[in-house]
């Protein structure tokens, strides 16, 4: 079932949110093992090590790019959130204009209370924003829209980061 902005679209508008919510999941790309990554992303998190997140999330978002046989993004982690009166700003998608590379942007502590996103958060986060880009770069969306399909997309690309990371710990250290 379509969400209620969907009748205010036009007929081409709701072509493409079909075809969106068609797809229903994306797999890592094969031979992209992000699992060191996304392990460093959760210390660097709990840490506070901003530099340490943006260098470990950029490191995921281009070897997923590469995998997937799409333009670069550029990620930046910054501090702490924007909000407004309606709420807090998790991340932000700017696609490719012209020369300018698609960036990606996070913040990795929250506005009011200035405490670190919680990791699952965070990395949805990051997931939700690649699947923006593969919205238009992977599967020739000419707009990318929330739908349910893209919801699920991007929870199977934040499970897939997150067996990977399970996969790359030891017995030892999964305690």
């Amino acid at each position: 079932m379509p969400f209620a902005y969907y009748n205010r679209l036009s007929a081409a508008q709701k072509r493409i949110y079909r075809t969106s919510d068609a797809i229903a999941s994306i797999a890592l790309p094969h031979g992209v093992a992000p699992g060191r990554e996304v392990v460093a992303i959760r210390a660097a998190l709990v840490a506070g090590d901003r530099p340490r997140v943006q260098r470990n999330c950029q490191r995921i978002v281009d070897a997923l790019v590469a995998g997937y046989h799409v333009p670069p993004i550029r990620l930046r982690v910054l501090a702490q959130r924007p909000a407004d009166d309606y709420g807090e700003l998790h991340g932000l998608y700017e696609p490719e204009d012209g020369r300018i590379t698609a960036r990606i942007t996070v913040w990795m502590r929250t506005a009011r209370r200035q405490q670190v996103v919680a990791f699952k958060s965070f990395l949805r986060t990051v997931c939700h924003e690649v699947c923006h880009h593969l919205d238009y770069e992977l599967f020739a969306l000419a707009e990318t829209f929330h739908t349910d399909g893209f919801y699920k997309r991007e929870s199977s690309l934040a499970n897939a980061l997150l067996a990977a990371e399970v996969a790359t710990k030891t017995p030892a250290t999964q305690e």
